[in-house]
Formats: structure tokens, sequence, C-alpha cells
């Protein structure tokens, strides 16, 4: 998941969105986004573009001695929602617990009791405490095994700890209502830039691929976040394409874009029908070390805070110093300042529709977003995500 910046959240956000002229998406296709509740403020639960949206995943439930915590506020948020979904009863909204800075799922995962207890408290408060609020569970544990923040404990068993982690929350929801209430979904956001904190990155080294595909409703594939401060030079954030100039070695190049991460999960078992592709309304930024014409794969000093694409439509597009370019194969805009020498990799409406339009004709679930509130007050990259789904 795209790692918060506290002048990201600093933004300022408008809330009313002129959404209107978005037609309901197709039966059974999954519209998604993630909502960051620390948005709250700028951003109200209301101003939600539930007519719109399937699926809404509230980012984010953390764990504290191995049980499910929220922050201060969460619950007057929780509170809208079950107000948000009575007025849009096809609205499915989802706890999302986890993130990039979260630690403690390899402890409350590591044995049997440990997974009980740390379950039963997420479904003791999403489902009974905040009754109503909830139709299911979404995990965003990163990274089992190796990969996340290199403060945060893991082990080498937490690839198998992931999987009974999942089964063990599908046993707890299948069970509420005496077993006889609505189907509770189970979902989780899981990886695909192969360049992570310990290097070269493998997703299936983390997770069991196959299984999780079996166990969850659905899975959103991070298909995002393949060019960041871990790359070694300025790249793409989420390439359409494999773009042979990529100096990246060529067993990661391989799988390190939109395509590869789709090609990548299907050969380890995961089926059409449960992928959800997801797509950035955020950037990525370099300050290159070299003379550049474009600023392309070139060395750099330092990431640049981007921000999402509402801050780079406002600061950097179509203004002075700055040069947009397309890359035919990547099928994404970069912005390129020559004398500050700062590359920006985004996406706009022109390439999120492009992806939308792939998940569409390679018969995937849908499309996902991190996240809601990075979109602008025309609300045009999520009118381009869903679009090819009305």
């Amino acid at each position: 998941m795209y790692r918060l910046s506290a002048s990201l959240l600093a933004t300022a956000l408008a809330v009313a969105f002129p959404l209107a002229s978005l037609a309901a998406p197709a039966p059974n296709a999954v519209i998604g986004a993630y909502y960051p509740g620390g948005s709250a403020e700028r951003y109200p639960v209301a101003s939600i573009p539930a007519d719109t949206l399937t699926h809404l995943f509230y980012a984010f439930a953390r764990i504290d001695d191995g049980k499910c915590v929220v922050d201060d506020g969460a619950a007057a948020h929780f509170k809208a929602l079950a107000a948000l979904k009575r007025e849009h009863p096809q609205l499915h909204t989802m706890i999302s617990i986890g993130g990039w800075n979260a630690g403690g799922f390899s402890d409350a995962a590591l044995t049997a009791q440990s997974r009980d207890r740390f379950v039963r408290s997420c479904v003791a408060m999403f489902f009974e405490q905040h009754r109503g609020s909830f139709d299911g569970v979404d995990i965003d544990w990163e990274f089992p095994v190796f990969g996340g923040p290199l403060e945060i404990t893991d082990r080498p068993q937490d690839r198998r700890n992931m999987t009974l982690l999942v089964q063990e929350f599908r046993r707890q929801l299948d069970a509420l209502d005496g077993g006889k209430g609505p189907h509770r979904l189970l979902t989780a956001a899981l990886p695909a830039g192969r360049v992570q904190t310990d290097g070269p990155y493998d997703p299936a080294l983390s997770y069991d691929l196959k299984e999780l595909g079996q166990a969850l409703d659905f899975i959103n594939l991070m298909s995002y976040d393949m060019g960041t401060g871990f790359s070694k030079v300025s790249t793409f954030n989420a390439p359409l394409h494999e773009v042979p100039q990529d100096p990246l070695a060529p067993e990661q190049r391989r799988w390190n874009s939109v395509e590869g991460a789709v090609q990548y999960y299907r050969q380890h078992g995961v089926p059409n029908d449960k992928l959800v592709l997801g797509v950035p309304f955020y950037g990525r930024g370099f300050k290159v070390t070299t003379e550049s014409a474009d600023g392309l794969y070139q060395p750099y000093s330092a990431p640049f805070d981007a921000g999402d694409w509402r801050r780079i439509k406002q600061e950097f597009l179509d203004k002075p110093g700055w040069q947009r370019h397309w890359h035919p194969v990547a099928q994404t805009p970069w912005l390129y300042n020559a004398a500050d020498k700062v590359f920006i990799s985004y996406e706009d409406p022109d390439s999120i529709r492009l992806r939308a339009d792939y998940a569409r004709d390679q018969k995937l679930r849908g499309v996902f977003t991190w996240e809601l509130t990075g979109d602008d007050d025309q609300a045009s990259l999520l009118k381009a995500m869903a679009g090819p789904f009305k």
C-alpha cells in the first residue's frame, strides 16, 4: 500500500464531487477504493461517492498486543459508514487491517491460540460492537517473511501463518449469527512491486498465492509501487507493460509491470475472477543527479514527494519548467523539470482508463485505487477507473 506522508495528508481536500454523471458498475464487478480514516475531517464519510463504488476499504485498523485496535475518532467514522450503507445498500464496506507501517502480524499469526485471540478481537469490534458498519475484513500484511519495513518483526513461518490466519478469519466470520447470517467478505491486499526493503522481492516467498486465491473472496493486487525509493533509478510507479530499456534485472523486470503482475498471479494459481487490479491516485518522484532530456531511468540522490493527483495537477502539471512526457510501452505519463532535475511518475485519466480497460479485457474481477481522497474535485480519476465497468 502507498506509504502516506505527512505532507500528502496535509494537502487541502475538497469534499464535494459532482458524480451524477457516473453510471452504476456492471453486476458483480468490483469498483473499490481505500479510504484513509485520517482524511475524514477534510473528506467526510458522507462525501464518499457511494453510487459509483461497490467496495470501500476503511484504512486502517492496527494490531496492539495481539488484538485489533483503531485510532481515536474511528467510532464516529464507523457510525457514518453505517448511515452511508443504509442510503446505498449496494455498497460493501470493509475494515482493512494493517498497512505499510503496521507491525504485530507475525506475532498475532504465530500460533493457533494467538490467531484465535486476534481474530476474535477483530470480529468482536467490527461485527458486534460496530454492527452494521462493515461487510467484511481486508488483510493488509506488508509483508510476511521479508520485504516490509525493517523494524517490523517477521519470521520464515509467516508465509504459512498468513494462510492459517485467513482460514481463521473465514471460520469466525462464517460462525457469526449462529452461522445463519449474511456472507461476510474476506479479502487481502497483496503486492506486485519486485524491489522492496530487502532488495529483490518475490510475492510467492511471502504468500501461498494459490491457497489464498482459494480462501479469499478476492485479492486486491497492488499493481503499483513498482518504482519507489527502493529502486536504483528514476522509474515508473505503475508501468502497464514491461519496458525493455528499464535497467532493472530481466528476471525482476519481467514481472514488474501491471501486466507482468497479473500474469505472475495467474501462473501461481489465482484465477481471473479473484484478481482486482490496483491503480494509484498518487505519484512517485526522484531527484536525479545527471543531465538528462527527460529524467527517465537516471540515478538519483533522494526520492521526491510528488503527492497525490490533486497536488500534481495543482502544483506541477502545466506549470513553468515542467515538461509532460508519455511512454508508449509503459502507457503512462511523467513530468520532468530539467532545471531542478526532478522526475515525477504519475497516472492521469488517460492512463487509468487504459488500466481499467486492461482489467476488463482480461476478465479480472474489477479495479480499485489507493486512495480515494487523492482525486480532484471533478473525480477525474474515479470516472476513468469506473468507466469500462459501467
